[in-house]
């Protein structure tokens, strides 16, 4: 096979991986949801890319063929990470990403929408973390709050609330973490997914891998979910 043909099976293959993930849910493991359309546009450029290419060379006459029939074998391992891509699928930044990163220092809003309707009220980490910090739970006083994340252990053994936070891609994720205080000890293993239901709470603490401010959710109860589709905030 010569060097053009290898090539195109690579980008064939690359295409492939990409399509693959971009077209279930995949995909959500590596970048943001809204990246999606530029995923699927991509995958398919390669691949059409490599039929191209393949069309071309299988057309060349064969004089022009033994030129490029010494290439190094070596680059076959380029497949190896197209391979893993399409055969198997790693899980998403958790709890060990949580225990090694600092919490994400949130910015403040200058001026904080109500809390959605219901009781009680869905509320992202993030969204609470801020509003807690900088707010001094203002706009969370009187209200039943339910947030959903992974448990992440503290440096004393506590238990937090903690989910992922991206920008563009798992590269950049970073931990957003909440502590727990109050209510029925939370006893399941670190990563297991909570729906945790309670109160603001203006205990505060401090990440000890970046000295940021943890703000504390006062626990009512909570119970173990079934991961998110889309487990990064």
């Amino acid at each position: 096979m010569t060097n053009r043909q290898t090539q195109a099976v690579v980008l064939f293959l690359f295409g492939g991986a990409i399509l693959k993930a971009s077209l279930t849910d995949l995909y959500l493991r590596y970048v943001q949801e809204g990246l999606r359309p530029f995923l699927i546009a991509s995958g398919a450029l390669l691949v059409v890319a490599a039929a191209a290419t393949l069309w071309y060379e299988l057309r060349a006459p064969r004089d022009e063929e033994h030129h490029d029939h010494h290439e190094p074998r070596v680059g076959w391992l380029l497949l190896l990470p197209v391979f893993a891509l399409l055969l198997i699928a790693p899980p998403a930044l958790g709890s060990y990403t949580a225990a090694q990163s600092g919490t994400v220092q949130v910015n403040a809003e200058s001026d904080y929408a109500p809390l959605p309707a219901g009781d009680p009220a869905p509320v992202s980490l993030i969204d609470y973390v801020s509003r807690a910090v900088f707010d001094e739970g203002r706009s969370l006083a009187g209200r039943r709050l339910q947030l959903t994340g992974f448990v992440s252990t503290a440096d004393d053994g506590a238990p937090m609330l903690a989910r992922i936070v991206v920008s563009c891609c798992a590269a950049d994720g970073r931990p957003i973490k909440v502590g727990l205080t109050g209510g029925p000890p939370v006893d399941v293993p670190a990563g297991t997914w909570l729906q945790v239901t309670g109160k603001y709470s203006d205990r505060r603490g401090k990440d000890p891998v970046n000295r940021a401010d943890i703000a504390f959710l006062e626990v009512e109860q909570w119970q173990p979910v079934d991961p998110p589709k889309q487990q990064y905030e």
